[in-house]
This record gives structure tokens, sequence and C-alpha cells, in this order.
């Protein structure tokens, strides 16, 4: 999910929407598909641990919380690492503390020793890999943002698929020790993934005018930035968007992390049980595509935190309805639809956080909410492991997830309508995409003109739109520095 990194590019670069911008999106959908998988495939290995160490079921809950709670939660620490040394050494790092916490976890002779290794170490790996990557997606993509986000998520679900019956298997054959040891060889690709990403670079052109002396005479210093931009705090929408994505991920995570014991505890087979997360990755792997394409659509995507209050209400009551199934069909159906919805919170929650805070502010604001959920994190599966220990009933588990989900989407959805909708004619957002159509107007008809230097005459018609369009920049610009000085008087 991601960090308060504020590794910018060089300015003036604009996302190009394509071109190296998909290997990026290759290495994102492999880092995120290994940062929400492993939570949920380590939870295969819950019964062997069981037995090894004499634990409950909140003990080895601890394994997948603490897990989440450092990849959520070292957003300051990405911040500082990746400003010191770029997007790219810190996710290679990253990817050999990932693997050397597996490894270290296959030598386990406690609980305590596989909350370090696994929890501490490879959570602190994922986090080091999935942070930066984010923030580099987002940079290689601006009006295809949304289906790149979608894509990119629907590497949790494929991973599922894959590492919940290759965990079982590995059980199987090796034990939970040599599974472990393998899992761990198998996140070094964390490494290669790392290295795709290629930081964005000036067009060459641009970087020869820059490196004239004039233009270095003129380039003013620019003030250092800060790592963690507190003022988003000042915007209601933001402290909504926080509070209820603190609330959801209380109960979130809890059905996947359980569901397997559930089927076990109803009497079938391992292999039958793991299934059930199988069909949830199915499921969810074409669900967050297909919600990335429908948020990016013009009518919807102004719209789209009612989109994803929708995807909060639907997964909270699917756990509500899913607490009373009693037979291995009704397990299906509701992972089923979990899956659906699951996928659709997945693929939304940093669109809508983009659309709440704006560009500028998204780096800081993402690390801050990541660090403020980090601790519903912490408490969620271990609490719902003590209420299954409490009263062996799995129902009570489904039902309190599902009300916490919910109590989250009208947390979202009220306040959106009383707070956060009121942004929608922000003068400065309408100045902000005029300026971009007009830069975008003048470029194309500068690239015009320096074609039409190779003959003989340069037409009018193009020298008087390319003037027109840097006229309508600077009026933009004034009205909108007349906009600023005057914005405090109408608080």
């Amino acid at each position: 999910m991601g960090g308060a990194v504020v590794d910018d590019g060089p300015p003036g670069v604009k996302a190009p929407d394509g071109g190296w911008g998909w290997a990026v999106l290759a290495g994102c959908f492999v880092i995120t598909g290994f940062s929400y998988a492993f939570p949920k495939a380590v939870s295969v290995f819950f019964k062997e641990l069981i037995r090894e160490f004499d634990v409950g079921y909140s003990d080895t809950a601890w394994i997948s919380s603490i897990l989440l709670a450092m990849l959520y939660g070292t957003g300051p620490l990405c911040s500082v690492l990746v400003n010191r040394f770029g997007c790219r050494p810190v996710m290679m790092v990253g990817g050999l503390f990932a693997s050397l916490g597996m490894i270290l976890a296959s030598f386990a002779t406690s609980i305590i020793h596989i909350y370090i290794c696994i929890g501490v170490i490879t959570g602190l790996g994922l986090a080091l890999n999935f942070q930066p990557s984010l923030i580099m997606l987002n940079r290689y993509f601006n009006e295809k943002r949304p289906l790149a986000n979608g894509l990119a998520a629907a590497g949790s679900p494929v991973a599922l698929c894959c590492l919940s019956p290759l965990g079982q298997i590995l059980q199987y054959q090796y034990g939970w020790r040599g599974g472990f040891l393998i899992l761990g060889g198998i996140l070094l690709n964390c490494c290669a993934c790392g290295a795709l990403m290629r930081p964005l670079l000036p067009p060459k052109k641009q970087y020869l005018e820059e490196s004239t002396p004039a233009a270095a005479e003129e380039k003013k210093p620019q003030p250092k930035k800060k790592l963690l931009d507190f003022s988003v705090f000042k915007d209601r929408g933001f402290v909504i968007y926080t509070l209820a994505a603190s609330i959801m991920v209380l109960g979130l995570f809890v059905p996947p992390v359980f569901v397997v014991s559930y089927a076990k505890g109803l009497g079938y087979e391992d292999t039958k049980s793991s299934l059930l997360l199988t069909i949830l990755g199915f499921v969810d792997m074409f669900a967050r595509p297909a919600s990335g394409l429908i948020a990016g659509m013009k009518w919807v995507r102004p719209r789209t935190v009612y989109l994803f209050s929708f995807a909060m209400i639907f997964n909270g009551c699917t756990d509500l309805i899913g607490s009373q199934a009693n037979n291995y069909g009704g397990l299906v159906v509701f992972c089923i639809f979990f899956g659906i919805s699951y996928g659709m919170v997945g693929a939304l929650q940093f669109e809508v956080l983009m659309s709440i805070v704006g560009t500028e502010k998204f780096s800081s604001a993402i690390g801050l909410v990541l660090l403020m959920e980090a601790f519903a994190v912490l408490v969620g599966p271990p609490g719902a492991g003590r209420l299954l220990d409490a009263t062996h009933q799995y129902m009570y588990v489904f039902l309190l997830a599902g009300c916490e989900v919910t109590l989250s989407a009208f947390v979202i959805a009220i306040g959106n309508f009383f707070c956060i909708s009121r942004k929608k004619e922000d003068p400065e957002a309408k100045l902000e995409m005029a300026v971009t159509d007009a830069e975008k107007e003048g470029l194309n008809f500068g690239v015009e003109s320096e074609e039409d230097q190779e003959g003989e005459e340069e037409p009018k018609e193009k020298v008087n739109g390319n003037d027109n369009a840097l006229k309508a920049v600077e009026e933009v610009m004034m009205v909108k520095e007349m906009g600023e000085n005057g914005g405090e008087d109408t608080l």
C-alpha cells in the first residue's frame, strides 16, 4: 500500500502512460502479489505451527498481523531511504530482507522467532518493495492510472491462487520448515522487480536546454521538501478517509486468514479447505482490473468515492451472510462474493485517496494513512483469533468482521456527502486542468512549428496558435495567483 515517499522525478517530465511504464507495472504486479498474498498464504501453515509450538489460534494470527503491520506502518522509514538512495536500490535491498526472513524462520525454535523472522524481517522487506513500487507506478501513469492501479492490484489474487496451493504442497512434501525455506528463495524475485524501476528522465532536448549556462543562471534553488506533510490533516476529506480506512482494515483481512481453518473446523480435508483461497483469489483476479476499468470511465471517476463505499458495504454484507455457512458449498459461494467485493476495495482505495488529496500530497497522505491503519491491522486478526478461542465458533468472527467493514462504509459515504463532495467545484483544480490543456496545446503547436521550420515558410496560423496557447497559460496563472491571494478572505 505505500509510504510517504517524496522521491520526485525531474520537473516538467510528464507521465508517459505507457512505454517503460508497462515494465514498471509488471514489476509492481509481482511485488503487490507477494506483499498481500503472503500474509494469507502463510495461514496454510498455521495448523502445523499450532501443533509444533503448542499455541492457540490467536498466537498464530499474530504472524499475519505483524507482517501486515510492518507493511503498513513503515512509511516514514521508506520515505527516508528512498530520498537518500532512490527507489531501485531500496527495493533490491528489501527483496534480500524478505527472503532472509523466511529462510531464518525455517530454523525457528519458538513462535517468538516466527514473529521476528516472518513478521518483522520479511514484513520490512516487503514494505521496502511495495511502497516505492506504488510511487513509481503513479509516476509513470496519469490518465490511465485507474486501470494501472487495477492491473497492479490484480497481482495479489494471482499470487494467492499460486502461493496457497503451493504452500500446501510444500507442507506435505517438506514440512513447514522446508516450505519456509523454498518460499524464501521465491521472494528473491523481488530484487529482479526492483531492477525494473528505472527513474523517469527528462527528454534529451529539455536536458540540453536546462544544462546551458543561461538556464543555469535563471534556475532558482528549490526549497527542501518535507518527508511527511502533516498539513493533509487539515483536509476534512482526508481525515474522514483515514478514519474509515482504519475501521475497515480491522475486519477486511480477517476472512481470508480464517476461511481455511473454518472449512477444516467443519470436517473437510486440508487440500479441499485450501482450495477456498484459490477460488477467492481467482475471482479477485478479475474483479480488480474490471473495477479499474469502471473507475476510469468519465462519468464514474468523479464519483469514485461512492463506488468505493459501495464496495465496502458489499464486502461487509458478504461477511455477515457468510457467517451462516455450515457446509462447503456455502463457503464456496461466500468466497466468490467476497472475492468480488475484496477486489473492488483493493482496486479503488488508492484511487480514492488520490482524488481526495491530489497528486502533490499523495505521497505524504498515503504514508500517514497506512501508519494509522497499521494499528488496526495489528489488532484485527489477533482479536478475531481471541474471539475464536473464547467461543469456538467461526460465525462470531465473521459477524464481527462484517460489522466493522460495513461501519467504515457508512463513515466514508456519509462523510463524503457532507464534506468531501463540497470540493468538487474547486476552482484550483479547474485552473490546473486549464493549465494542463494549454500546455498540451502549446507543446503540440511547438512540435508542428519545428517540423515546418525545415520548409521554406512557417504558416502564420501555427505561430498565432502557439502565441494563443502561451497567452492562455499566462492568463490562467494570473487568475490562479489572484485566487490564492484572495482565498484566505473567502474561508
